[in-house]
């Protein structure tokens, strides 16, 4: 691709090449990032990019969709067998991403000035589940829970907070919480006060589907999830919803928030969705969890301290207070190094731009094929970047050695 590039635009190939040459260079531990197959980006990059097709399979408003309407029946049929999702639910395939998702879900429940009840953005939640720089948290009265100070959630306190606020819906689900989601007690909160569910999976979706966490489609009403993170499909998102409420959402999708869906996109999801069924992408999110497990074990080991004291997930959470440095100049010396992971808000934290903490997973160097040999040694050198304070630039040669040896493609 590259090279046939390179004869149109000789900047733009070189710009390409060199990010694909970084990704190989580095170690990506930002868990919402993640290695596409091949065979998903040769989806996404064929002509299916070329047509129209707003509207629904069997109801568009441009002709020539005949394939389009099959290849999107695939993608929905696929989604309800991968996540389990009975009779009683209808599938959206068709949202650009995970943000417009939770919207559509919102925009369609709710009036204005309604309340969403939402883990705070400290906590781990999301800036889409009611957070004030987010249109959720604007037009929309948002109103928090936040975990305890063992960094657990603490439902007595999340039912007080619901039974005193009267939300209309209540999210489950996060952006940095590193344990299980208990999601029945949530949908047992919510049934109490007579609010919607929604049970936001996009970190865990891959998880969902590999049984390595609970399901949420016995306690929602609605499940929305992006398909890249944890899927490893492309950058869009899918909405589960109840029968009974789905056509109120779906029309918020289409034609409330979007015009013409991405078909590339749509076809990529089915594909990604065929993969997330092979044994294969089961024993992937297997490893994903058990290294995340191996990381947390052996940085506590090396005297840092994780929210949560670990993580169940593919995430975690640390807590850099006791080492004299912010998230900020964390995730600056560790990039010189080589190695990816995000500043991010911890519990107490007053200011996001300037977080207490960084974030880190595993799916990506999962699917580089890394393991528990190679995830100890990653936790040695966070620690010689932190904590010894050693040359960035030297442990970056290092972890160049590394990734040699596990190619991304």
């Amino acid at each position: 691709m590259v090279e046939k590039l390179k004869k149109i635009d000789p900047t733009l190939a070189e710009l390409i090449a060199s990010e694909i040459a970084r990704q190989q260079k580095t170690l990506d531990l930002i868990p919402s990032e993640c290695l596409v197959p091949p065979e998903v980006l040769q989806v996404l990059g064929s002509p299916l990019v070329n047509k129209y097709s707003e509207g629904e399979p069997g109801k568009r408003y441009y002709p020539g969709n005949e394939y389009y309407d099959k290849i999107e029946k695939l993608a929905q049929g696929r989604a309800k067998k991968v996540f389990g999702a009975g009779e009683n639910w209808q599938v959206n395939v068709q949202c650009l991403s995970g943000t417009p998702a939770n919207l559509a879900v919102y925009f369609g429940l709710l009036n204005p000035g309604d309340t969403i009840l939402g883990m705070s953005l400290s906590s781990g939640g999301h800036l889409s589940h009611g957070h004030k720089v987010s249109l959720s948290g604007r037009i929309f009265n948002s109103v928090k829970y936040e975990v305890g100070s063992d960094g657990h959630l603490d439902f007595d306190q999340i039912e007080k907070i619901a039974e005193a606020s009267q939300p209309k819906i209540i999210v489950s689900g996060f952006s940095a919480f590193p344990h299980r989601v208990d999601f029945q007690r949530f949908g047992e909160i919510a049934k109490k006060v007579g609010a919607w569910h929604l049970a936001d999976i996009s970190h865990i979706a891959g998880l969902v589907a590999a049984s390595q966490h609970a399901s949420p489609f016995l306690h929602a009403d609605v499940v929305t999830t992006t398909t890249h993170k944890t899927l490893n499909g492309p950058r869009a998102a899918i909405v589960f919803a109840k029968k009974k409420i789905a056509e109120k959402i779906n029309r918020t999708i289409f034609p409330g928030l979007q015009g013409g869906p991405h078909n590339n996109k749509i076809a990529a999801i089915a594909l990604a969705l065929k993969i997330a069924q092979t044994d294969e992408f089961r024993t992937s999110q297997h490893q994903i969890v058990k290294s995340a497990k191996v990381l947390a074990e052996n940085l506590m080991s090396l005297g840092f301290k994780l929210v949560g004291d670990g993580t169940d997930t593919h995430l975690m959470l640390v807590n850099l207070r006791n080492k004299d440095i912010s998230g900020q100049e964390a995730e600056k010396l560790l990039e010189k190094a080589g190695i990816l992971a995000n500043r991010n808000s911890i519990p107490q934290d007053k200011n996001p731009y300037s977080p207490s903490g960084i974030r880190l997973g595993t799916p990506s160097i999962t699917f580089r094929g890394m393991k528990e040999k190679e995830v100890k040694q990653i936790a040695v050198w966070i620690n010689r970047v932190i904590t010894k304070k050693e040359n960035p630039q030297q442990i970056r040669e290092e972890v160049e050695e590394l990734c040699q040896k596990f190619p991304i493609y």
